[in-house]
């Protein structure tokens, strides 16, 4: 299993991050790598995201099946590859409090199967810059309406 993880410290709350997290509805406006979500925030819903890695890039569409919900707590989704055991990956997204009006947010993807090893220098680069792009903009969204 391999995995890429991002963080970033936010001066919000945990429950001011996570609205804006679970806002799906206004990403196009602030989210340079998730452009947009439709789904339901309910563990076993298929969501429908569109993804941009990077700026100018073309964007793809993944449907991914929500795996954990904890509200201002952490958000998971699962996705396979055509068959399980394939290429699958879970990406988190976990809000750690930190300090009074503080949070620590986490961006993590786990890769498991058997392209993951043939794939990986291909999307590590890739995946890292998106990660740590959404991350700043989170903050700066978060951080000004907080």
């Amino acid at each position: 299993m391999r995995e890429i993880i991002t963080t970033i410290d936010i001066g919000a709350s945990p429950e001011r991050v996570w609205r804006v997290l679970t806002d799906f509805a206004s990403y196009p406006k602030w989210n340079p790598f998730l452009r947009g979500i439709h789904g339901s925030l309910e563990q076993g819903a298929r969501l429908r995201v569109r993804m941009r890695m990077r700026r100018g890039g073309r964007a793809r569409i993944i449907s991914p099946t929500v795996s954990k919900v904890i509200p201002a707590g952490e958000l998971r989704w699962r996705r396979k590859l055509i068959i399980k055991g394939l290429f699958d990956s879970e990406h988190m997204f976990i809000i750690v409090p930190q300090g009074l009006e503080g949070t620590r947010f986490i961006q993590r993807k786990r890769f498991a199967g058997l392209l993951v090893p043939l794939s990986m220098p291909f999307i590590v680069r890739k995946t890292y810059r998106s990660f740590e792009a959404m991350n700043r903009a989170l903050k700066k969204v978060a951080e000004v309406k907080a």
